[in-house]
């Protein structure tokens, strides 16, 4: 694509992203119709012991989960973002809730304009300018390594310089010539319009000015706003959070992760994306189990029920609710740290991780503990629903559940199974033998930390504990609450305190959800900082950065087909992000695949249509 003219390249582009998924891509816009009802509260139950804990729109290391993605975008306009056409039901990364207009390549797919929708201000009557992204991008610059978004090379380090041509355009010169499909939906969308004229100041009470344009003011006024976004329990009164852009601001945001939001009587954005309710509450739960008992009492409007009792449904449907899987666009994995202090050798041999893959069962899994709603997880491009990025290998599971596999690989490689426990007899660097920094009768034991709060993950790794022990593996499974086990899954450096961690599981609604182009770039390049790992590979880091270049699929199935044989991860089911519960009456509501929601769509009808139950609240 880079001997194309710019206006092919950017249409090329523009095509592949929103044409992301060939099968299954378009949003389930939901139902609609009806007579609307202006006002009302809607309930919004959180996934289980998921709270919300980062408002700040430039995330932190150990705070990406996706509802607090969402949530910001509600209050803070996202540039670009992967966002539904109302008219196709098809993915884009511009539209009516989005600050970026659509965007243009030149000079080789070298340079990128962003053009910004006019006419819109800031809570307190400010005009939103280019000002407000040069802002987020200096602050970006100088504090990349606090930024849990960065990769080496990627954005910030491959714009060579940042242009403002008006007070509603900038222009990117980019490093080099880009892959327009990977910039726009994995680069673009990272940006972010800031209010720099309430936000840039460097102390609490000190003068706002333009400091964050020296590299010492910027790390000074990041590190007060970072400061500020640490302070969960204040986020309801600090008039920080009050300037924002979107069709939301905040009512309250309370210590245990439960967010309320109403509408910003002074967004300026499109009408279309003007709220009709009064109040939408993000309510969270400790457990899937007290979720769905306060769903049965009608206490949520927009729900969920574990998988386990999808046989159920009809008892909701009859109660005036429609029962709605929620496909994501994710993959999901256990992590392995190959910087662990204890098991960094072992998981670090890939025929280890091979015979461990082989010991996982995901057809079971997905059919006895996920009810069905799970769908296999086979590299890191995701399976379903089928794309342009999925290679025909891909779909091919290179590791089959097989116990005899996973014995002969450990065997093959000198270990002994005795008492139970697979003990390393043939130290050493040979073929044969098991590896470097594993001492004579080492035992493959290692310990997991797995998210809390969801009785399929519990199920499934104990299936996990039960499948490994055959081939000699010990596992121990130590549950947290799922913020914790982010906040303790950190990349590390071997030996340090923070990194006697082995393997981490945070998936129980999927473990990552991409942007449109399934790069892998955050997760698998060496010094990524979600890459909690710590994996590196010279050649996935040459074919990650193809990605990034190349203009056709040949690129992403390259890096798509190393990986799953590669094994950064152990692959895991992926699930359904959950099996939603919505009331009939609460119409507008789609469902995502990259797990965003937008209440400004949403709103009760007078009297459901014929045969369904529900009214207005």
């Amino acid at each position: 694509m880079r001997a194309l003219k710019a206006a092919a390249a950017a249409g090329l582009a523009l095509a592949a992203l929103t044409g992301c998924t060939r099968e299954g891509g378009r949003v389930d816009m939901g139902p609609t119709g009806g007579t609307p009802v202006e006002g009302g509260t809607a309930t919004m139950a959180l996934p289980p012991a998921a709270t919300p804990n980062w408002i700040f729109p430039i995330g932190a290391p150990g705070y990406g989960a996706s509802y607090n993605y969402g949530i910001q975008s509600l209050l803070f306009m996202p540039v670009y973002d992967a966002v539904q056409d109302r008219r196709k039901g098809e993915l884009t990364t511009h539209g009516p809730s989005t600050l970026g207009l659509e965007p243009t390549y030149s000079e080789g797919n070298r340079t990128v304009t962003v053009p910004l929708r006019k006419g819109v201000k800031w809570s307190d009557g400010t005009p939103v300018t280019a000002r407000d992204l040069e802002f987020w991008f200096n602050l970006v610059k100088a504090n990349k390594a606090s930024w849990g978004n960065y990769s080496v090379g990627t954005m910030p380090d491959n714009v060579k310089r940042f242009e403002t041509l008006d007070d509603h355009t900038v222009r990117l010169r980019l490093s080099r010539a880009y892959n327009p499909d990977w910039f726009t939906a994995n680069q673009l969308t990272l940006m972010r319009a800031l209010p720099q004229h309430a936000w840039s100041a460097t102390s609490d009470g000190g003068e706002v000015g333009d400091f964050d344009r020296t590299k010492k003011g910027a790390k000074a006024v990041f590190a007060r706003l970072t400061r500020h976004a640490k302070s969960l329990g204040s986020y309801g009164g600090d008039p920080l959070w009050k300037t924002v852009n979107g069709p939301w601001k905040l009512a309250g945001w309370r210590d245990n992760g439960q967010v309320t939001i109403v509408p910003n009587e002074k967004f300026t954005g499109p009408r279309s994306q003007r709220p009709h309710l009064d109040k939408v509450v993000f309510k969270p739960f400790t457990t899937a189990d007290s979720e769905y008992n306060v769903l049965r009492s009608g206490g949520v409007d927009y729900g969920y029920i574990p998988p386990s009792v999808m046989a159920q449904k009809e008892k909701f449907e009859d109660k005036g609710y429609r029962v709605d899987p929620w496909e994501g666009w994710a993959a999901t994995y256990i992590v392995y740290n190959f910087n662990s202090t204890h098991a960094g050798p072992l998981l670090r041999r890939l025929y280890i991780r091979q015979a461990m893959q082989h010991l996982v069962d995901q057809k079971a899994m997905s059919e006895v503990i996920w009810q069905g709603s799970a769908t296999p997880t086979l590299g890191p491009v995701p399976v379903t629903p089928k794309s342009q990025y999925l290679s025909p290998a891909m779909e091919r599971n290179q590791y089959p559940f097989s116990v005899a596999r996973a014995k002969a690989l450990l065997e093959a490689h000198g270990w002994r199974t005795g008492d139970g426990t697979a003990r390393c007899e043939r130290p050493g660097t040979g073929p044969d033998e098991c590896g470097a920094g594993i001492a004579k009768d080492t035992p493959l034991k290692l310990t997991l930390l797995s998210q809390s709060g969801s009785t399929e993950t519990t199920n499934m790794m104990q299936e996990l504990k039960s499948s490994l022990s055959k081939a000699g593996i010990e596992l121990t499974v130590r549950q947290q609450p799922l913020n914790s086990v982010l906040g303790n899954s950190v990349p590390c450096t071997a030996k340090d305190p923070g990194c006697d961690w082995d393997m981490s599981f945070f998936g129980t609604a999927g473990s990552w959800y991409y942007p449109l182009n399934p790069s892998g770039e955050q997760l698998f390049s060496t010094g990524a900082s979600a890459n909690f790992g710590n994996y590196s590979d010279k050649r996935a880091d040459r074919i990650i950065r193809a990605v990034q270049y190349a203009p056709d699929m040949k690129a992403v199935h390259a890096y798509g087909e190393y990986l799953a044989e590669q094994l950064p991860v152990m692959w895991m089911p992926n699930p359904a992000y959950q099996v939603s519960v919505i009331r009939n009456d609460l119409r507008g509501v789609g469902q995502n695949p990259t797990v965003t929601f937008a209440p400004q769509d949403w709103y009760y009808v007078k009297k459901a249509p014929r045969g369904e139950k529900g009214g207005a609240k």
